[in-house]
């Protein structure tokens, strides 16, 4: 796949240092992203996902006042979210594991170490816009599946022994 095929998207940058939007906006436009929208928080990037509609949101995991894992449980679970199934890809230089799984739990579709490099964003899309996951909801949890590959050996619908029977897909 070529930067050509992102001309299209619209991109929510969600981060609030100003040098590190104008980074990724620039990695944005050398992958031919020009429709690229930013927030220096959470609480306004809400209304610009409202507003705008992006294709997908890239964010930061420590802002305030409303920092990336707050803002993605908002995206995925409020109400008055106006596209839950939006991918959001979490960047940030916090890469302890506790963390990483804070934002896979809070629905994060994928997870990008600082310092970022234009080939690492550029997988990172490529995976979102060429293997689309199928989201889940089920108790305490609203978003991409978090299972990478399907085990040929498996014979049923639950994965562990305390898999409720509310699980859904999209």
């Amino acid at each position: 796949m070529s930067g050509a095929a992102f001309d299209h998207l619209k991109v929510l940058i969600v981060e609030d240092n100003v040098h590190m939007r104008a980074l990724l906006r620039t990695l944005l436009m050398a992958l031919d992203i020009k429709n690229v929208f930013e927030a220096d928080n959470g609480a306004n990037a809400f209304a610009i996902l409202r507003d705008m509609s992006p294709d997908l949101i890239l964010t930061d995991l420590t802002m305030k006042p409303v920092d990336g894992i707050a803002f993605t449980r908002e995206v995925r679970l409020s109400k008055q979210s106006p596209n839950p199934y939006v991918p959001i890809v979490m960047i940030t230089g916090h890469t302890e594991r506790h963390r990483v799984e804070m934002a896979r739990d809070a629905g994060v579709t994928e997870f990008l170490a600082k310092p970022i490099t234009a080939q690492n964003l550029f997988l990172r899309l490529a995976e979102i816009v060429e293997r689309p996951r199928s989201y889940v909801r089920c108790n305490g949890y609203f978003g991409p599946d978090r299972r990478r590959r399907a085990e040929e050996t498996y014979k049923g619908p639950w994965r562990r022994h305390d898999d409720q029977s509310d699980l859904e897909f999209r």
